[in-house]
């Protein structure tokens, strides 16, 4: 009997124990339904001028309506917070680098990069200086926040898993969110100074003209049909480094899409906020930098937004047709959030404005307010310098900058670690910006975003402009990271130019100085005059091709692109191949029309690298080497003259140009990543490629690289390494297609913490077609963050896509919705359907 009871307790455990996993399960089930938004309900709100509704349509996609601006900003709070406060709270942590409270020490080294800039106490002298009324919108959005955080009934998922408890809102937040927008667009700036430093000192003027040029005969400028001028010629001898191969056993950093974007790597600081943690506003910001020595074929795309504009003179209505297509991260929650905004316009009508929205900020970033239509893409213009500062042996602690000897300030800044001791960097401050050591020399870091009136509010204006002209007046004054604005109108006009600050340089045609390297303290270029004046800003209006567009690349040909400067401007294929592409639609077009533009994923910059790699396996190379004559016959067959999923002639033609980098350019990397993680030659040019064709079309012996017998051989070396990246394991190269390589599997950044609910925070790999160098930029985590296009006063008919849902919660039927459509290119309403749930909100 004994036995029996005995051999019975085993069973009666196991029962246990599953009852207390089933129960352990219900609990979080349980717990993560209470933290979903409210959907549906009547709520009184203190403090409103009237009643405000959130009438959600079946995407989950708000209609946000009031008697007022202040209520609807309340209801958007209220919204934001209840759908996403993780994500607000990531990007004020982000800009404030107080991520480490959150993760540990893997975020250390972006907090310590990140709190050099003081943004927390930059935020509060910022938010005293805005106007009233601005403080006012920001204040009652706060409220809002704050009211949607304390009405979940459990505070959001991620902060269970983090063990940390959501602080409130405060309304220098929201300016820090547009800070975080500048880490994101003009972050890499400071390794690309670095790196052109170094390209300064190791090399002459002739091959420093050749290997970084101005400009490239891709570039297709909107004041021109190219940009005018010789190319520099190919120099008479090459740079001691150039050609060098990387020492051997040294890992050097390099662009690493992480398998899991949940997984946090320990790095050297990184000029912007996404390490894997949040996704960000950023044509920059996917990708994670690991000391890995990683294969050519593996680079990612990391610049990819485009907008342009139809006039009404060629438009099916005669209204004119914006398009934008911001290119960003790819993670879940996405970085936008939806929404249509209705209240009254104080003259006795009601203004509508639909578009998205960046949680942490009450107002609509891209859109229709149903006479205009905007739209932004990074302008990468120098907006940030490096300032070589000296000490001086006789006034000890001092330094010598632009304003002449001064004194650091010193500030103590304590970063508070998870699970560890806190950590305080000290940053000395200068009048032109805190001091960074790098290479041996110690530089004052001038940005643009440290300047008072870099971030304010009054993007809000812009839901009220009636034509063109009053949206380009406001775009100088906006306190954003200076964009490329294009804007219609609902009576058919179009314009162009930069919305945000840009620095007035003391530069003149004397002192021709290029900003976009290193300046000495005594360089009258060092010296910025305040802000530009708004009428000294570039601008077009109505030109007479009846289209404008922009793609990252150099917008001007005239004297206006010395206002602006080089960033790091892309090459000008992509903004070449929308250019024609909008050329090729002719009068009366229509929205599906200017909308597919952005659907162009032709190889047209890619199909010359295909021919040379063609050329390079000539009879000769192939004979005896099976590999190289099955990349030929591949090459020949599978092209399609597209980044098509099913191409292995894509992939192979990337790879190798890809390749042509490694064998060139790799050494110089190896020493540039001593500098900044960052700071490779593709940071101080990224018109690489062409230089590179220039060569392999010109093959000058004197810049044949070390180690090889002909240009011929250089080729050949790189399709080789090309093939035993794609065979390696046993893996066949005609499986080897672009959707293979080219494969994006968004995830939350809490994903890898929830080992067995982590699956329902991902989706699954999704073959992308596109690439870089064509208006449809894709890669595995980079891509096209939301796809509109409208014709302002005719919004039912604007279509709209981007690739997740509105919601960051993994319960929600609103996390993933949108996705499917996304992928294909499907393009949706951009208006809200019907209302399927109403949330009201009324005076006590």
């Amino acid at each position: 009997m004994r036995n029996k009871r005995w051999w019975k307790w085993p069973g009666r455990v196991l029962l246990a124990v599953m009852g207390l996993v089933l129960l352990a399960v219900a609990g979080g089930w349980l717990y993560l339904r209470a933290s979903l938004p409210a959907l549906d309900g009547m709520r009184t709100v203190p403090g409103l001028q009237g009643t405000v509704s959130v009438a959600r349509d079946q995407h989950g996609v708000p209609v946000i309506s009031g008697e007022s601006r202040l209520d609807v900003a309340y209801a958007t709070g209220f919204v934001h917070a209840q759908e996403r406060y993780f994500q607000m709270d990531l990007l004020r942590r982000v800009a404030a680098g107080e991520l480490s409270e959150l993760f540990g020490q893997r975020a250390l080294p972006t907090d310590q990069a990140h709190r050099l800039h003081r943004l927390r106490a930059r935020a509060d002298l910022a938010l005293a200086a805005l106007p009233a009324g601005d403080q006012q919108l920001l204040a009652r959005y706060t409220d809002g926040v704050n009211a949607g955080l304390d009405a979940l009934g459990a505070r959001p998922f991620e902060y269970v898993l983090t063990g940390a408890a959501p602080r409130p809102w405060r309304a220098a937040d929201s300016l820090l969110v547009i800070w975080a927008m500048y880490f994101d667009l003009q972050g890499n700036q400071l390794p690309r100074e670095l790196a052109r430093g170094w390209l300064r000192d190791h090399t002459d003027d002739a091959q420093r003209a050749f290997l970084a040029p101005s400009f490239t005969p891709w570039d297709a400028p909107l004041d021109a049909a190219t940009v005018t001028g010789d190319e520099a010629p190919i120099p008479a001898t090459a740079p001691a480094w150039w050609g060098r191969p990387r020492a051997q056993g040294l890992q050097t950093p390099r662009r690493l899409a992480l398998a899991d974007p949940s997984v946090v790597p320990a790095t050297a600081p990184r000029a912007e906020p996404s390490i894997a943690l949040v996704p960000t506003l950023a044509e920059s910001s996917t990708a994670s930098l690991v000391p890995f020595a990683q294969p050519s074929t593996a680079w990612l795309n990391t610049i990819g937004s485009n907008n342009w504009a139809v006039a009404g003179s060629r438009s099916d209505s005669g209204a004119a047709i914006v398009a934008n297509d911001m290119h960003l991260g790819l993670q879940l929650p996405v970085i936008w959030y939806r929404a249509a905004l209705q209240f009254a316009d104080g003259k006795g009508g009601q203004r509508r404005v639909v578009g998205v929205t960046l949680p942490g900020a009450p107002v609509v970033v891209v859109g229709s307010n149903g006479q205009v239509a905007w739209g932004f893409t990074n302008s990468y213009g120098d907006y940030l310098d490096l300032v070589e500062v000296d000490a001086d042996s006789a006034h000890p602690g001092q330094v010598r900058t632009p304003a002449g000897l001064e004194t650091p300030v010193v500030h103590h800044e304590t970063i508070i670690v998870k699970g560890h001791a806190s950590h305080t960097l000290t940053v000395r401050d200068t009048s032109f910006g805190p001091l960074r050591e790098a290479g041996g020399k110690t530089y004052a870091v001038r940005w643009t975003a440290h300047q008072p009136g870099a971030v304010n509010v009054r993007a809000h204006l812009l839901e009220s402009v009636a034509t063109v002209e009053q949206a380009l007046a406001l775009a100088p004054t906006l306190g954003i990271p200076a964009q490329n604005m294009v804007a219609g109108d609902s009576g058919g006009h179009i314009g162009w130019t930069i919305a945000g600050r840009i620095p007035r340089r003391a530069i003149n045609a004397l002192n021709a100085t290029d900003a976009s390297y290193p300046l000495r303290a005594d360089d009258p270029a060092a010296a910025w005059q305040g802000w530009l004046g708004a009428d000294d800003y570039p601008r077009l209006i109505d030109p007479a091709g009846g289209q404008l567009f922009t793609a990252n690349s150099r917008q001007l040909n005239g004297a206006g692109a010395a206002l602006l400067g080089d960033g790091g401007y892309d090459l000008g294929a992509r903004s070449r191949q929308v250019r024609d592409g909008l050329t090729a639609l002719g009068p009366g077009t229509g929205v599906k029309q200017v909308y597919a533009v952005a659907l162009d994923d032709r190889a047209l910059f890619l199909a010359p690298w295909r021919d040379r790699a063609m050329a390079a396996l000539d009879a000769q190379a192939v004979a005896g080497q099976p590999l190289r004559a099955e990349a030929l016959a591949l090459l020949r067959s599978t092209w399609t003259g597209r980044a098509s999923v099913d191409s292995v002639a894509y992939r192979l033609t990337r790879g190798y140009m890809y390749a042509l980098y490694d064998i060139l350019y790799g050494g110089a990397d190896q020493q540039l990543s001593a500098l900044d993680p960052k700071a490779g030659m593709a940071a101080a040019s990224a018109r690489w490629p062409v230089v590179v064709a220039r060569l392999l079309d010109a093959q000058p012996p004197a810049w044949l690289p070390p180690g090889h017998a002909s240009w011929h051989a250089v080729q050949l070396a790189a399709l080789d390494r090309v093939i035993a990246d794609l065979t390696q394991d046993g893996r066949r190269l005609a499986d080897a297609t672009w959707g293979q390589r080219n494969t994006a599997a968004s995830a939350h950044p809490m994903a890898a913490s929830i080992p067995v609910l982590g699956r329902y925070l991902k989706v699954a790999p999704d073959m992308l077609a596109g690439d870089q160098h064509m208006p449809r930029v894709a890669g595995p985590t980079f891509g096209a963050s939301e796809r509109l296009t409208v014709a302002p006063g005719r919004e039912e008919e604007g279509l709209f896509n981007m690739p997740g849902g509105q919601s960051g919660h993994p319960l929600s039927p609103y996390f993933l919705e949108g996705r499917d459509d996304w992928v294909a290119g499907r393009a949706t309403p951009l208006l809200p359907g019907p209302p399927v749930h109403t949330l009201h909100f009324s005076r006590p």
